[in-house]
């Protein structure tokens, strides 16, 4: 499928019936039928949210709420761990997540009732975490500058993770947030190698203009870092050193890494992607990951679920770790995010005290 980054839409966990849709029956030959499409156009459903903030409970993240403006994400990653979310809408984790989105035209009303509430007390909200809220959709759409506008007025704290250089259309929002020390951003970059991300990361920024991101979110005073993630084994683990040397000449002032997780359906995505690109290395790549989770595909384990175990995970750290520090690359953030100056407009500033 082109430009796709998975063709199959496996069976839904949720789904009590199980269909046969992708066995090849031998009913289709020619490779020239339009009945038989190479690509697939994306389909959007507007949803109205009845809230939109998610709180967190998870230990290895380092926010407590988050907003996702939209829900599947034409980027198209195969590696995606938020591929599977898309079984609780009745809807394949598969090619479904990047062909079938849903949007929240109404998430910046929402956000504004929800900061609005007398016991409100802020927090920094990551954007995007679930699904990316700077991918292609959001250029017709804006929901994401939309519910930026409504944290410059409340003067809120925000930190966002993206591979979409279409952030940098909103320079003005977040330059004022970070100004007042309210805005933090990480570029997603997982590889230098334009051709490998083009079968991993089928429509997202080139590594190129990633890194073009950084400088520009630098340049206008908004710390910036970046997110290695996932590491994947024999596939980009090789490129560390060379993405946080890049990353630090660009500008970035934190780095961090994600070992390749494959929650759910993810597990048979993944494996059937590095069957078709990378056949030769696919049992090697799958030992190693094994060796990491406890001779399991994946172990869900917080403490353990985004950096892995054993000696494999333990280089990777000692690796990671050693880089950084020579290119000045700070674990977190250089300073957390203020919380103090929070204002619903036309009250007066919230005491934290």
């Amino acid at each position: 499928m082109k430009t796709r980054g998975t063709d199959l839409t496996p069976h839904n966990r949720y789904q009590t019936i199980v269909s046969d849709r992708q066995q090849d029956d031998g009913w289709y030959h020619d490779p020239d039928d339009d009945i038989c499409p190479d690509s697939l156009a994306t389909e959007v459903r507007d949803e109205q949210v009845r809230s939109i903030i998610s709180r967190n409970r998870s230990p290895d993240v380092p926010f407590e709420q988050s907003i996702n403006p939209y829900r599947g994400c034409e980027h198209g990653c195969v590696y995606c761990f938020a591929r599977p979310t898309h079984a609780y809408w009745d809807m394949s984790p598969g090619l479904d997540f990047e062909t079938r989105l849903t949007a929240k035209p109404n998430a910046a009303a929402q956000l504004r009732q929800q900061l609005d509430k007398s016991g409100y007390q802020p927090s920094a909200i990551a954007l995007g975490v679930n699904t990316d809220a700077y991918q292609p959709l959001e250029k017709q759409r804006r929901i994401t500058r939309q519910i930026l506008e409504v944290l410059v007025e409340y003067r809120h704290p925000v930190s966002i993770i993206t591979k979409g250089a279409l952030i940098l259309r909103d320079l003005d929002l977040l330059t004022e947030l970070a100004s007042q020390g309210l805005c933090s951003v990480r570029v997603s970059l997982t590889t230098l190698d334009n051709d490998l991300k083009r079968k991993m990361e089928p429509r997202t920024a080139a590594p190129a203009t990633r890194l073009r991101m950084i400088r520009e979110l630098s340049a206008a005073g908004i710390p910036t870092g970046i997110i290695m993630g996932p590491v994947i084994p024999f596939i980009n683990d090789h490129e560390i050193e060379s993405i946080l040397q890049s990353a630090a000449e660009a500008g970035a002032t934190s780095a961090s890494w994600i070992l390749l997780r494959l929650p759910h359906e993810l597990d048979d995505l993944f494996r059937d992607w590095l069957d078709r690109h990378f056949p030769q290395r696919a049992s090697h790549v799958m030992n190693r990951i094994r060796d990491s989770r406890g001779g399991q595909n994946y172990r869900s384990q917080f403490g353990e679920r985004m950096t892995g175990t054993g000696p494999y995970a333990d280089l990777i750290r000692q690796r990671f770790a050693r880089k950084a520090r020579a290119e000045g690359l700070a674990r977190d953030e250089r300073a957390p995010l203020r919380t103090d100056l929070f204002q619903r407009p036309g009250g007066n500033q919230l005491s934290l005290l």
